[in-house]
């Protein structure tokens, strides 16, 4: 089992919907979707070059996927994760654009967010005392060659490369591309998404996503809600 902390909005937003459609899965229910009907780009075509970010569901990642430590359980996991959810207030994002990451198709601000940075790397320091630690095998995996210095650094500290000073809060699209096939795929996802882009997307909680066995989908376990009313709550 492992488990990730990502953000993602609720499960009936327009957003979700539509990106559950283009990716194929709902990650909250787990059920397959019917790809759009987009001009220029057939179905086939989306469902091959959306298998990746299908499998790990439409999120922006906060904490990477990681096992729990040996003496760490999910309800410790939860009840911490409400706690730390509490003490954050919920935010706007700037308005989200299509942008292009290097290989690759995602939702981005237009102008960067330091609100953002800040709850990723507050998360990452959070909840690293949680998980176990990357075994040599799984570092050498992560290591594709080309990482920076800070990058690997970060994969070695915090099991994961790009976070902190290397983190771009961003919600995966496609999975890579050639160079061929950016020019339609820029246009069809610009096209789908530009209607469900139109009002600010709020940060207002963190989702907790797991992954039952090594290679299964993963699914959004529980929503967290931010700030002083979730805090009240809890205690």
């Amino acid at each position: 089992m492992r488990y990730a902390i990502h953000f993602t909005p609720p499960a009936h937003d327009p957003l979700t919907v539509a990106a559950a459609q283009w990716l194929g899965r709902n990650a909250f229910s787990g059920e397959a979707t019917e790809p759009p009907a987009i001009r220029g780009i057939g179905i086939h075509d989306i469902a091959f070059n959306t298998a990746l970010p299908r499998r790990y569901g439409f999120h922006a990642t906060l904490k990477a996927p990681f096992r729990l430590a040996p003496d760490v359980t999910e309800p410790m996991l939860l009840r911490h994760l409400m706690r730390f959810a509490g003490t954050h207030s919920p935010f706007e994002l700037p308005k989200l654009e299509v942008v292009r990451l290097g290989n690759f198709f995602g939702l981005a601000p237009v102008v960067p967010c330091d609100t953002v940075r800040f709850l990723a790397a507050s998360v990452v320091q959070e909840f690293d005392n949680f998980r176990t630690p990357l075994s040599e095998a799984e570092l050498e995996r992560s290591d594709s060659g080309d990482l920076s210095a800070p990058q690997f650094a970060n994969l070695h500290r915090w099991g994961h490369p790009y976070v902190m000073d290397e983190f771009r809060f961003h919600m995966t699209l496609t999975g890579p591309l050639s160079l061929v096939e950016m020019p339609r795929f820029d246009l069809a996802l610009r096209d789908y998404f530009e209607p469900y882009l139109k009002r600010p997307v709020e940060i207002a909680n963190l989702a907790l996503f797991i992954e039952e066995e090594p290679g299964a989908p993963f699914l959004v376990h529980s929503l967290h809600p931010m700030g002083r009313v979730a805090a009240r709550k809890i205690a």
